[in-house]
């Protein structure tokens, strides 16, 4: 008995361990030139790249976990680094913090399982789907909410005459165009490198 417990215990202080390295990595990114490439309106960020990680290595809770300090980092932006987040905190508080945490919270929850239902099949494809995942579903649940509180505000409405588009989704597609797929292409290519990697030095491949 004393023996699994002091295994467990190990265990747990190992995850723990991991877990706030890759929090730590995510903040350094945040506040370095490493985690965004600023544009005018959406900034290109590698900050899925850390998610990704720990939702591969660390399992779903991990991912969650990491995508909310992901999260909480792009809020903290919204005050005074982010022009564009400031001028959506000053709209409408609420959907600001929503917008930039539940999506980042979903994105490593679901990239997690995601990446565990494929590695049950594929171990070798599990890290591309998982490193893919990541990214995308940053996207998608990110501009989801954005569209949610912000479509209708003149902020974004100006941006949406500005492309010339007419509806929620043209203007997705549009906003995000090129960045969305430099994200991708990132996390995916690093993303699934690094966690193999990783998995390889702990012993878990």
């Amino acid at each position: 008995m004393e023996a699994t417990t002091t295994t467990n215990t190990k265990g747990g202080t190992k995850y723990l361990v991991e877990l706030a390295l890759m929090i730590a990595i995510i903040f350094v990114m945040a506040f370095t030139p490493l985690g965004y490439l600023r544009t005018p309106g959406l900034s290109i960020t590698f900050l899925t790249v850390p998610v990704a990680v720990a939702a591969m290595i660390l399992g779903p809770k991990g991912g969650a976990i990491c995508g909310a300090a992901f999260g909480i980092t792009s809020l903290m932006q919204c005050f005074g680094t982010s022009a564009f987040g400031a001028m959506l905190l000053g709209i409408n508080p609420f959907g600001t913090v929503f917008t930039c945490i539940v999506p980042r919270i979903l994105e490593g929850l679901l990239s997690g399982l995601i990446f565990k239902a494929v590695r049950s099949k594929n171990k070798n494809l599990a890290y591309f789907a998982g490193g893919l995942a990541c990214p995308v579903l940053n996207t998608i649940f990110y501009m989801s909410s954005l569209v949610l509180f912000f479509y209708n505000t003149d902020y974004i409405q100006g941006f949406v005459d500005a492309l010339g588009v007419t509806n929620p989704f043209a203007f997705v597609v549009a906003f995000v165009g090129v960045q969305g797929a430099i994200e991708a292409v990132v996390c995916t290519v690093v993303g699934a490198a690094v966690a193999r990697a990783l998995a390889a030095a702990l012993k878990e491949v």
